[in-house]
């Protein structure tokens, strides 16, 4: 299936609705010789087809993160320059999936901290969610992370405290295990 008609099938419509993005999805995962025809709707200049295809990209990267290897540098600098909520809140969730070094994971981290300053609260909760899945690759993170869990917890919006709450049992936890391992 051409990107053309990937495009096609996650075109129309508006924002508010996810379109075709589950099968198109489907499609890649009984195909992932196609994602990379998915790949280049993540700089459409429609916005429709932007979201639906960071939607699918997060679909199918659920159980294919290794899709992503080949488009880190392009998805690292798209986390850095996008702009819409839609595409901020796939990102948040993508990105620490991908195979990331640490200078990469502290990039990654940084422009998550700047998403939590974004006025979507989606995109805010997804940024939490980044954040907490980093830190069992870079245990360094982990204490400021509990720290920015804690304080949304605390001030964030109904979404933000329930998915800090939760993210904060499983990150404390993991915080506790590692320096345990540590010390033995």
């Amino acid at each position: 299936m051409p990107r053309r008609n990937i495009a096609a099938l996650l075109a129309g419509g508006d924002r508010r609705s996810i379109g075709r993005s589950d099968h198109v999805a489907a499609i890649v995962l009984g195909k992932p010789e196609l994602f990379g025809e998915l790949i280049p709707g993540l700089w459409s200049k429609d916005p429709v087809i932007r979201m639906r295809t960071a939607d699918a990209v997060e679909k199918v990267t659920r159980k294919k993160p290794e899709l992503l290897t080949p488009y880190k540098k392009e998805l690292l600098g798209l986390m850095a320059e996008a702009k819409d909520a839609e595409l901020r809140w796939h990102l948040a969730a993508i990105v620490p999936r991908l195979p990331l070094n640490s200078k990469e994971r502290q990039r990654v981290a940084s422009a998550l901290e700047l998403y939590l300053a974004d006025r979507s609260s989606i995109v805010k909760t997804f940024a939490l969610q980044g954040l907490a899945d980093l830190v069992p690759s870079e245990p360094a993170m982990g204490a400021a992370v509990i720290e920015i869990l804690r304080e949304a917890a605390r001030n964030g919006t109904p979404a933000m405290k329930a998915r800090s709450r939760k993210l904060l049992r499983k990150t404390e936890r993991a915080e506790v295990i590692g320096t345990w391992r540590q010390s033995s």
